[in-house]
């Protein structure tokens, strides 16, 4: 039998809730970075400055992910996962609304939060709703979300951008605002979704155990669980700054050379999302969890040279497509590897700690770049480096 036909109804009803609120998610964090010259004119910002609005952003997604994760394996997965996505979904638009550099940086950090909430209780969500044999395919789909997201964001930029440009300080923020009505269609039918069904069996038996719950954070560093929860950490780390070194900047880099953005980021991001399908049912093979990703960073490191430095637009297109399948797919197996790597009573919790304190260690790649290059470094040799 396929292996979409051993995934009911009801099952894929929380994984496409899921997914969708993720892709919002990713639209959202992402058409910041189409703007980001508009914003350093509307404020008068260096680039270092600019950047920092993802820093933060990354920063935040630290409170949200501990926070959520903790509520998530304590009250269960739905109620977290609404109240993030009514979060950064306010936030989002009041990110519109500002009216200094000051006010923009709070908001983008409150939006982190939301961000970060939404990922450590929506994974758990939704592979928890599926045959355990088909969570690494799962993963993949999941994660791949992303660069769906960032696919959209870039269509809008580039047909919508056109209608608004005639007054950018006006147009970023109708660009920010344009992700709010699909994020609140997507909080309407989360509310539709089940609870999970592992997390209300391990309430269960703890009940009937007479089990005293505690706080799940305080799980992560037990002797069986404190190695994991640093070196899942760390992992993460290495996988923020890789992604944000190359994605973060480049619509900027695109702009800069004179290009459509729409043609290359479809292309990345094309590829994002068929490597995270791809490299995640890989992970369920002999290359296993860790053998997929390394086949996805190699393939990345040797398309580097094409997606930054190639003259031809061709071999341009064609390093963003293969950066997008190797660097962005390889994020196609970490949400099985997280979820995995944690028991249930901390499983939202541990995601989410690894997940977003691996992105805030990694947070500060926006503003690094963005120095560099105010200290002259081309933008490409800045994301390299």
């Amino acid at each position: 039998m396929a292996w979409y036909r051993q995934v009911s109804r009801e099952q894929w009803k929380a994984f496409l809730a899921t997914f969708a609120a993720w892709v919002i998610d990713a639209f959202d964090f992402t058409i910041l970075t189409f703007v980001l010259v508009n914003i350093q004119e509307s404020f008068s910002v260096n680039a270092a400055l600019a950047g920092l609005l993802g820093t933060v952003t990354l920063l935040f997604r630290v409170i949200g992910g501990i926070g959520a994760g903790t509520a998530a394996d304590r009250w269960g997965r739905k109620p977290p996962i609404l109240f993030s996505i009514a979060w950064f979904t306010l936030f989002a638009f009041l990110s519109g609304l500002s009216t200094s550099y000051v006010m923009l940086f709070a908001f983008r950090g409150l939006f982190g939060i939301g961000m970060g909430g939404m990922w450590a209780a929506g994974v758990p969500l939704a592979l928890e709703h599926w045959p355990k044999e088909l969570r690494g395919i799962a993963s993949g789909l999941l994660q791949g979300g992303f660069s769906f997201g960032f696919m959209l964001s870039s269509l809008v930029y580039q047909f919508g951008w056109p209608l608004v440009s005639a007054d950018p300080d006006r147009g970023w923020r109708l660009m920010l605002w344009s992700g709010v009505i699909p994020a609140m269609i997507v909080f309407l039918v989360m509310t539709r979704v089940k609870e999970s069904p592992v997390w209300l069996e391990q309430q269960r038996l703890r009940r009937e155990s007479g089990q005293i719950s505690r706080l799940s954070v305080g799980r992560l560093f037990d002797p069986d669980l404190r190695w994991v929860t640093i070196h899942s950490s760390l992992l993460m780390a290495t996988f923020i700054f890789s992604y944000h070194s190359i994605t973060y900047w480049y619509p900027t880099l695109l702009r800069n050379l004179q290009l459509a953005p729409l043609r290359y980021l479809i292309a990345l991001n094309a590829g994002g999302l068929i490597g995270s399908v791809v490299l995640g049912q890989l992970s369920e093979t002999r290359l296993g969890r860790r053998g997929a990703p390394t086949l996805g960073m190699i393939v990345g490191v040797l398309s580097a040279p094409l997606y930054l430095w190639s003259t031809d637009p061709n071999m341009l297109w064609l390093g963003a497509l293969l950066i997008g399948l190797g660097c962005s797919g390889a994020w196609g197996i970490v949400p099985g590897y997280l979820s995995e790597r944690f028991p249930t009573e901390a499983r939202a919790v541990g995601t989410g700690f690894a997940y977003h304190v691996g992105a805030g260690l990694g947070a500060f790649t926006p503003y690094l770049i963005g120095w560099f290059q105010d200290q002259g470094t081309a933008l490409a040799t800045a994301m390299l480096g």
